[in-house]
């Protein structure tokens, strides 16, 4: 399965959603997700990392599991192995997102069919950095 959201729907995701929970956001500033988390934070949008083992990073509150964190979370973006994605899209479920963004290299076509059928947004194999960077920012997608 392809993904089925459009370079119209991926910019107005990015702009009409600014809180996101980044599961599996490391403390290590030389991990993609950390290097995302920042860059996203820079760029105006709430982060909240989702970690169990971790107690805050980039000066936020962690998360163990998207069931705990509190307020409204519009987009759950995920760092994690595609065999670990339909768990944590049925958790998202639950807390009802606006989009769930799956990073490169990671695609689940049953959590795909799951968030279709819930009738929310996912994209998948997109790095969401690269997306802000190519369409809304204009700057390169390796500048920090």
């Amino acid at each position: 399965m392809n993904n089925s959201v459009t370079e119209k729907q991926i910019r107005e995701i990015l702009q009409q959603n600014h809180t996101i929970a980044i599961v599996g956001l490391s403390d290590k500033a030389h991990r993609d997700s950390y290097m995302v988390a920042e860059y996203m934070r820079d760029k105006g949008y709430r982060i909240i990392p989702v970690n169990p083992r971790l107690k805050t990073v980039l000066g936020e509150t962690a998360y163990p599991d998207l069931l705990s964190v509190p307020g409204k979370v519009d987009i759950v973006n995920v760092f994690r192995r595609s065999e670990e994605v339909p768990f944590i899209v049925n958790e998202a479920l639950k807390i009802k997102p606006n989009a769930i963004w799956l990073q490169l290299g990671i695609t689940s076509n049953a959590a795909a069919e799951k968030c279709i059928a819930a009738g929310i947004s996912i994209i998948m194999d997109k790095c969401i950095k690269v997306e802000h960077c190519r369409l809304l920012s204009g700057e390169a997608f390796y500048d920090r």
